[in-house]
C-alpha cells in the first residue's frame, strides 16, 4: 500500500525523495543549516524543484557548502560562479552567499553555533502545525518575520520572511507535513 504524502511533492521522483528523507527533519548541524540557507536564498523567486535539480551543481560550485571557504571567496571565484550554467547565475545572490557566510561565522562566534542561534527562536524544539492540506500553509508568519528581521539586522541578504519560513520548514524547525502524511509523526 502506498503511503500518503504531502500533496506538494507527489508526482516527481526527486521531490518525493526529498520529502520522504529530508524535508521537515530537524537539523541541528551548522554545515547542513548553512547548505539549506544558501539553497533557500537562491530559491527566492523561483520554484524549489528548480533548486533541487541543481543542488549537486551548487554543492560542487560552492565547495560542498563550506561556509569558511565561501566567506573568503574573491572576485575570480565570483566570476567563475557567474559563468557556471549549472547554478542560478544571479550576481546579487552569488555575492550574498559570501556575505551570508561571513555573517554566519559571526553568529557562530557570538552564540557558539548557528544552530543555537536559530533554534532559540523556537525554544530548541520544532513547532508542530496541524495542516490537512499543504495549500493551507502560510508563506510566512510573525515568527519568520522576526527571524528575517534579526538576520537582516546582522547583515544577511535574501532572507525575507518567506525565504526564512521555507528554511524553517526544510530544517524541521516547523513541522508543516500534512497531518495525514506518513512523515508527520516521524519528524
Amino acid at each position: 500500500m502506498k503511503k500518503h504524502k504531502c500533496g506538494w511533492c507527489v508526482g516527481d521522483d526527486l521531490y518525493e525523495a526529498y520529502h520522504d528523507k529530508e524535508w521537515g527533519k530537524p537539523i541541528y548541524d551548522d554545515a547542513a543549516l548553512f547548505e539549506f540557507l544558501i539553497l533557500e536564498t537562491f530559491q527566492a523567486g523561483l520554484s524549489w524543484i528548480t533548486i533541487l535539480r541543481k543542488r549537486e551543481n551548487f554543492r560542487t560550485a560552492f565547495d560542498d557548502f563550506d561556509y569558511k571557504k565561501i566567506a573568503n571567496y574573491k572576485e575570480d571565484k565570483l566570476e567563475e560562479l557567474r559563468n557556471d550554467a549549472g547554478i542560478i547565475r544571479n550576481k546579487l545572490k552569488i555575492k550574498s552567499a559570501v556575505t551570508n557566510a561571513q555573517n554566519f561565522l559571526k553568529i557562530q562566534e557570538e552564540f557558539g553555533s548557528f544552530s543555537k542561534y536559530i533554534w532559540a527562536f523556537v525554544d530548541g524544539k520544532p513547532i508542530k502545525n496541524n495542516w490537512t492540506n499543504y495549500k493551507d500553509t502560510p508563506a510566512n508568519t510573525p515568527l519568520s518575520d522576526a527571524v528575517s528581521k534579526d538576520l537582516k539586522k546582522r547583515g544577511f541578504k535574501f532572507v525575507g520572511s518567506t525565504v526564512i519560513y521555507a528554511h524553517m520548514q526544510a530544517t524541521g524547525m516547523i513541522n508543516d507535513h500534512e497531518i495525514g502524511c506518513f512523515r508527520y509523526n516521524e519528524v
